[in-house]
């Protein structure tokens, strides 16, 4: 037998590289990079498409390329009648992630190719899934509010066709140009736990419907993309700037996590918080609802003092939403609809790697238990 008691546990599988990928890596000393581009030199110089695009094929677009890509992803929002259907004869209870993580399994059997691992095949998917999956979100809201599903328009981006099918009016350009900067800054981050999921799976060359249906049941966890609503939750209860200080105090003596706060790769700032606390400003000032932006502040500047941990992703990613009259409950499928991009690329590029993810394990039962029979025990 071989030795058990070598092994060495790595809880959370911490700092250990799984796979080489080319997609984005997070620096933990406060960077992130899309493909070699570091977001910061991104964001306010390039659409989400443009992101995508690099993500998919490792270089950013011409304008003709970006023109064509923009226009296919916008022909291929439209759902099949049934997945509609499907979405309507969701129980009004059931949670949008369960929906969307229903759909997008649903979505495999209207693709008659859906076995096809090739690389033209795997793109033109890709495709369809960054196109659909904000459609599917979009569809539920809108049945849900007894209202008709609103169709992409021509000329519109995809972040822009999203928050208008969405909503049913378009956004205003500072909404948009807002919404598109959400979308990038949450389009990919390493292997993060719904990644590295839909890697697992893609592992085993199961279809690409099956990687992303077990990164959207991953994400849906509260120590993942969930995080959002709970933000929301714990603001909620925060009615002023002089309840903040004990209110945290509170939750640090009764040992509660604080959502939105600390981050298990980076030992300074997320990258993208100073990018989502501007645009919550500027969108809190919009909506005349800078009393809770102020109430971010103090709680960002508390926790800092008592714990010396920053806000991540999740902290200013929730404000901005609500500042957008995205309800709660759709936070996390809104943060779905921006990574699949990056999912879809992992996918493709976990298929070039043609290798099985298979860890092992430290077993700590016993060995040699003597059997006794059912009528001995």
């Amino acid at each position: 037998m071989i030795k058990n008691e070598d092994k060495v546990v790595i809880r959370g599988l911490r700092d250990v590289a799984a796979a080489e990928t080319r997609i984005s890596y997070v620096d933990p000393l406060g960077a992130l990079y899309y493909s070699g581009y570091n977001i910061k030199d991104l964001i306010g110089r390039v659409c989400y498409e443009e992101v995508v695009y690099l993500l998919l094929y490792n270089r950013l677009p011409t304008k003709d390329e970006l023109e064509n890509f923009r226009a296919q992803l916008v022909s291929e929002m439209k759902l099949p009648k049934e997945i509609i259907k499907s979405i309507k004869s969701a129980p009004p209870t059931s949670h949008p992630m369960e929906v969307l993580r229903t759909e997008v399994s649903h979505l495999s059997m209207y693709d008659q190719n859906h076995d096809d691992n090739s690389e033209r095949a795997c793109e033109r998917r890709a495709v369809r899934l960054v196109a659909k999956v904000p459609t599917i979100v979009a569809t539920l809201y809108r049945l849900r509010k007894n209202q008709k599903p609103v169709a992409p328009k021509q000329g519109l981006g995809l972040p822009e066709n999203f928050l208008y099918m969405f909503r049913g009016v378009q956004g205003t350009k500072e909404e948009n140009e807002a919404f598109a900067r959400y979308m990038i800054l949450h389009v990919d981050h390493g292997f993060n736990a719904s990644t590295f999921a839909a890697r697992v799976t893609a592992s085993t060359n199961s279809d690409m419907y099956s990687a992303v249906t077990s990164a959207i049941g991953t994400l849906k966890g509260p120590l993942h993309g969930g995080a959002s609503e709970k933000v929301m939750d714990m603001l909620d209860d925060i009615n002023t700037e002089e309840e903040v200080e004990e209110y945290i105090q509170g939750m640090l003596d009764n040992q509660k996590r604080i959502m939105g706060f600390g981050h298990r790769v980076y030992r300074a700032q997320d990258p993208r918080t100073a990018h989502l606390r501007e645009i919550a400003e500027h969108l809190c000032h919009r909506a005349k609802t800078s009393k809770l932006y102020n109430i971010c502040i103090k709680i960002e500047n508390v926790v800092f003092k008592k714990k010396k941990i920053y806000p991540n992703v999740d902290f200013y990613a929730a404000v901005t939403l609500n500042a957008l009259g995205v309800p709660r409950e759709f936070f996390t499928p809104f943060f779905a609809s921006s990574r699949i991009a990056g999912w879809v690329a992992h996918v493709i590029e976990q298929y070039k790697d043609a290798v099985l993810l298979r860890p092992s394990s430290k077993y700590i039962g016993e060995f040699g238990r003597p059997f006794v029979p059912i009528e001995e025990r």
